[in-house]
């Protein structure tokens, strides 16, 4: 999943960054307004943290703002937890949810699938197709009931591709999708990743369709 966190506090910012990464999440960080606007208008997320008190300005105007010009990413507020105005405010304003500082880092995971889960249109916590069974929750694949282990990475891309069964996901999402700003990125990367997971759930998971990009859940052509 991959989500945009606002967040001027560089101590919190770091924490959020490690601790969701290492919950399965692909984040990117910026501090300001400005640069949160600048990150939403050049990439898709698929959900957005928000600290409503941010440098330049206020993070309620920034979400008022991508509603007006119907920006559909789901966002969650940070708010100061005794500021009930402030989340009134933000929920009023498009906000899918709100956290409320101090917070616990898993109810934020949490969260976060949750209002990802709503955005799709999925009441199923768990992702499936056949007898491959995906929980973002737990971090954990099996197929046929036994356990798989996989790359955070090679995770990533097999729950994207299970969230749609038979619709071809392009390479540049995945690739935009597991690889951050700051990180490189391989010609061949997202292909090394679909290798390795073909070789671990079976060759006919993942259709590949040429010069677009890859599905689960259909025959090949």
């Amino acid at each position: 999943m991959r989500i945009l966190i606002v967040e001027d506090d560089p101590i919190l910012l770091d924490g959020l960054t490690v601790g969701l990464k290492l919950a399965g999440f692909s984040p990117d960080a910026v501090s300001t307004c400005a640069d949160a606007d600048a990150a939403l208008r050049a990439s898709d997320y698929e959900a957005v943290v928000l600290d409503i008190m941010l440098p330049d300005g206020s993070g309620i105007d920034l979400l008022a703002q991508r509603r007006r010009e119907r920006d559909t990413t789901p966002i969650l507020l940070l708010t100061a937890r005794d500021r009930v105005g402030e989340r009134i405010a933000g929920l009023d304003a498009g906000a899918d949810d709100y956290l409320g500082k101090p917070f616990d880092l898993d109810e934020l995971a949490a969260r976060l699938r949750a209002i990802q889960r709503r955005s799709s249109g999925r009441a199923c916590a768990t992702l499936s197709w056949q007898d491959v069974v995906l929980d973002p929750a737990m971090l954990s694949v099996t197929r046929d009931d036994k356990p798989v282990s996989l790359t955070r990475r090679e995770f990533t891309i097999l729950r994207l591709l299970l969230e749609r069964p038979g619709a071809v996901i392009a390479r540049t999402t995945l690739e935009e999708t597991i690889y951050g700003w700051q990180e490189g990125v391989e010609s061949n990367a997202v292909e090394v990743h679909i290798h390795n997971l073909r070789a671990k759930l079976g060759a006919g998971v993942i259709q590949t369709v040429r010069g677009i990009g890859y599905r689960v859940g259909a025959e090949q052509p």
